[in-house]
């Protein structure tokens, strides 16, 4: 059944007229007393069908009308939690890979650390997939995929790599390793790379990760 907001929102020709503008705060209405303000699985199920709609659609094509269909919502609704496409995007790539601490792992172990670490996250975050694929076809999942890596991977590299000011280039390296098995194993599905189990991948991909860490420049 499809879940309405506690009142009226605005027209379909409002919402289709421009996807990334948020509706008037007005036309919502005061939330319903007896209905919580924010709904924890409302909340999932928009932001589930909008990974699934933005890897489908990409950032530009995917509305807000198609989104809360998918979530057997009332656009409306999407407009009350996130404001607008913009808004939405934001908390559906929301990402923490949950980096690894390397400065207390023994050197020659990093790269088998940081390996492993990322198969996990991988095996266990859709959300890093889905973005994964948005980010292979706009701009705007891309630009939130460097993000990630500028965000949250280059300060663990500083810890352990042999010239700090090399951390950017470092960890694009190890991005071409990482996001290029994840790109093969999670959203291409080739065949080796799929039936490759952890230990098979951390042995073939640990060396390569383990240079661009602590190796001196060539």
């Amino acid at each position: 059944m499809v879940e309405h907001a506690p009142s009226a929102a605005g027209t379909d020709a409002d919402i289709d007229a421009d996807p990334g503008t948020a509706i008037d705060a007005a036309a919502a209405g005061p939330a319903d007393p007896a209905r919580p303000r924010r709904s924890a699985a409302t909340r999932a199920a928009i932001l589930a069908a909008a990974r699934d709609r933005f890897a489908a659609d990409g950032y530009e094509r995917a509305t807000i009308r198609a989104i809360a269909r998918d979530a057997e919502i009332d656009p409306s609704m999407v407009m009350r939690y996130y404001g607008n496409k913009a808004g939405l995007f934001a908390a559906a790539s929301e990402i923490e890979v949950h980096a690894p601490d390397l400065s207390h792992v023994p050197r020659e172990e990093a790269g088998a650390r940081l390996v492993r670490h990322f198969l996990e996250r991988w095996e266990c975050d859709e959300t890093l997939t889905g973005m994964m694929r948005v980010g292979v076809t706009n701009e705007a999942g891309a630009q939130r995929m460097r993000g990630v890596f500028a965000e949250q991977i280059k300060p663990v590299l500083a810890a352990v790599c042999p010239v700090p000011e090399e951390a950017p280039t470092r960890a694009a390296l190890i991005a071409s390793q990482i996001l290029g098995m994840a790109l093969c194993r999670y959203v291409l599905h080739i065949p080796p790379a799929v039936d490759l189990g952890h230990d098979e991948l951390v042995a073939w991909l640990a060396p390569t990760v383990q240079r661009y860490l602590t190796a001196e420049q060539p």
